[in-house]
Order: C-alpha cells, then sequence, then structure tokens
C-alpha cells in the first residue's frame, strides 16, 4: 500500500471529522439564533461576543456533568448505543465530493476522502445503521417510555428509508451513475432540482423524518413520551445523541446538495477551484435554514398520519416520479433533447395532486368529527 495515500486519508478524515463536529456545535447556535428571530425574542446572548462562546459553555457543562446508569440496564448496550448513533453521521460523509480537484504544483489535492463507483449505496447503508443505536438505546434502558421512543424511530425510519431510496434512484437515473462526483458532473448545464422539483422536495422531506427533525421528531415527543428513547441518559451519552442528530443535518445537506443542487458547482468554479468548497457551504447553509425554518413554523403531527404520510403518500408519489422520470429521460434520448422539460410538469402535477388527495382526505375527517 501506498504510505503516502494512507496518510492523505487520515489526513482528510481527521479535519473532516474537525470540520464537522465543529459544525455540529455551532449549529445549534445557529439554529438557536434562528428561532429567537421567528419567535422575536433575543436568543443566546451571554458567552462571548454574540453568543459565540455559547456551544463551549455547553460542551464543559456536559462533559463535567455527572452520568446515571439505570441499575436494571444492560450495560453494555447502554454505553454502545450513543457511539452506533453518532459514528454513521461522521463516516457517511467519505464520499460526499466537497469541490473540485486542486492542483498544487505537482500534487493534487481531491476534496473527498473516498471515490466510490457506488457511492449512492454506500450512503443508503450506512445512514440506515443510526436507527439500531436509538432502538438499542431504548430497549437497553429498561424503560417503558425509552423503549416506545425506540420503536417508534424503527417504524419511522422504515417507512421514509423507501421513500428516501426512490430519491436517490431519479438522481442515479438522471446522472446515469452511482458515483457522487458523477453525479455533481452531471448538473454542469442545470441542476437537477430544476428537472425534478418534486423529487427533491420528497428528498427534503423525508431527510427530515431520517433526522428525526420537526414535525417528525416522534421518537422523542416530550408529550408523550418524556424524552423518548434517550430518557434514561446523561452527561456526554445523552450529548452524543444531539451530536449524531445535528452532524446528520449536516451530512445530509450535504447528500442533498450533491444530487440535487448541483454540488459545487458554481460561477468560475472551474478556473478558481477554491470557490468549490465555499459554495458547497453556502448551499449547505440555505438547507440547514430551511430545516430550522420548518421547525420554527409546523407543529407535530400525529403518529398514525405522519405513518400513513409515509406509506401512503409519499412512497406511491416516489414511485410515480421514478416512472416520469425515466420516460422523460427516454423521450429525450430516443425523439427530441427537448421533451426532458415534460419530466418538472408532470412531476409538479403529481406532486400537487398528492397534496389535493392529503387535503380531501384532512377535509373528510374533520368532516366526519364534527
Amino acid at each position: 500500500m501506498d504510505w503516502m495515500l494512507l496518510l492523505e486519508w487520515v489526513i482528510k478524515s481527521f479535519v473532516l471529522s474537525l470540520i464537522l463536529l465543529g459544525g455540529f456545535a455551532y449549529l445549534t447556535w445557529f439554529e438557536r439564533k434562528v428561532l429567537a428571530r421567528f419567535q422575536v425574542r433575543i436568543g443566546p446572548n451571554r458567552a462571548g461576543p454574540y453568543a459565540l462562546l455559547q456551544p463551549i459553555a455547553d460542551a464543559v457543562k456536559l462533559i463535567f456533568k455527572e452520568e446515571f446508569t439505570p441499575a436494571r440496564a444492560e450495560k453494555i448496550l447502554f454505553f454502545l448505543a450513543p457511539i452506533v448513533t453518532v459514528v454513521p453521521a461522521l463516516v457517511v460523509a467519505a464520499v460526499v465530493p466537497w469541490g473540485p480537484d486542486i492542483q498544487i504544483g505537482s500534487y493534487t489535492l481531491r476534496l473527498y476522502i473516498a471515490d466510490i463507483s457506488v457511492g449512492v449505496l454506500y450512503i443508503t447503508a450506512i445512514t440506515s445503521i443510526a436507527v439500531y443505536g436509538i432502538t438499542l438505546a431504548g430497549w437497553s434502558s429498561n424503560n417503558k417510555y425509552a423503549l416506545m421512543g425506540g420503536l417508534r424511530s424503527s417504524a419511522q425510519m422504515v417507512s421514509y428509508e423507501l421513500a428516501l431510496g426512490f430519491c436517490f434512484v431519479i438522481a442515479i437515473l438522471m446522472s446515469g451513475s452511482m458515483r457522487p462526483i458523477d453525479i455533481v458532473d452531471a448538473q454542469r448545464n442545470g441542476w437537477f432540482f430544476l428537472i425534478q422539483p418534486a423529487g427533491a422536495f420528497v428528498f427534503l422531506i423525508a431527510t427530515l423524518a431520517e433526522v428525526n427533525r420537526a414535525p417528525f421528531d416522534m421518537p422523542e415527543a416530550e408529550q408523550e413520551l418524556a424524552a423518548g428513547f434517550h430518557s434514561e441518559y446523561s452527561g456526554m451519552k445523552f450529548a452524543l445523541f444531539f451530536m449524531a442528530e445535528y452532524t446528520k443535518m449536516i451530512t445530509i445537506s450535504s447528500i442533498a446538495v450533491t444530487l440535487f443542487f448541483g454540488g459545487y458547482l458554481g460561477p468560475f468554479v472551474d478556473q478558481l477551484p477554491f470557490l468549490g468548497p465555499i459554495y458547497m457551504l453556502a448551499k449547505i447553509v440555505a438547507l440547514l435554514f430551511f430545516m430550522v425554518w420548518v421547525r420554527a413554523t409546523l407543529p407535530r403531527i400525529r403518529y398514525d398520519r405522519l405513518m400513513a404520510f409515509g406509506w401512503k403518500v409519499l412512497l406511491p408519489l416516489t414511485l410515480a416520479l421514478v416512472l416520469i422520470t425515466a420516460v422523460g429521460i427516454l423521450l429525450a434520448q430516443e425523439v427530441n433533447p427537448n421533451l426532458i422539460w415534460i419530466t418538472p410538469v408532470i412531476s409538479a402535477f403529481a406532486g400537487f395532486f398528492a397534496i389535493g388527495l392529503v387535503d380531501r382526505s384532512l377535509r373528510r375527517k374533520a368532516y366526519a368529527a364534527r
């Protein structure tokens, strides 16, 4: 094995881990500040200028906070569950291209850790592992509320993983590759969001459920389950679960940018490659703002409606979007390249049709309840 290549992997992995962990810390600050603006509050304003030291203060508090372990808990699984939850959130970012290759003399700096030909399969496999940590946390706590939170998370993840997987299929069809770098390069003439806006929107909805964000934060529904799967956790073990959630927000946003929003592509990126990571960061921040905006706007929905939305709305809709995308690509290849633009029109119609069916169902239930 080339030892220089191994050293490059180690350095890149260390730098990316530091960036993600630092991003997790200041994403909490960003969310609290944005929510305060939405709710006409001040938000954090004590620790340092603009409260920039607040994440550090929170970290110090959690590090020195006393930890409790239930007497009848499964000790080993109780300890491992937070680790199983947080590691996939870091590992999944290895295949995301953060910028174009940068030439430094005779050395080519590649702004990704691993270039896998089936990178999309790697992403789907790794992101599915995190639910095991949540489920094990609920079961190993020997607490019925924590167990219910873990079971809810399993059911929720399964229902939304299918829709999420079909959204990956849409990007694969449009690019003709499962390699993330090829998917980004295929968007040089236009983001996939422009060709398949309904698919991108469904992907964003499914990612909210994937990271247990409002209005899909059922596994930790305080009104019903105390604190959900992490009811018995405290100190750094408690912090690891939220580290996983906020880190996954960043990585999922980077994946969404890669699949549908052009990745690191932008004006003058071929002439000035260092602009690639800047464009990537700007797009990720925009999607993170969208997630916080949704949390500030929408209330948590009922669990039965959550499951019905995943199985009865998103899954059939994504199947239809995959079919529409395949037909649009075939027509563009065999008849006329301009026919690709029937894809966003029909997809938007399918999306509005699904919204109409949901609205009709809710109105019928409201009328029946009178």
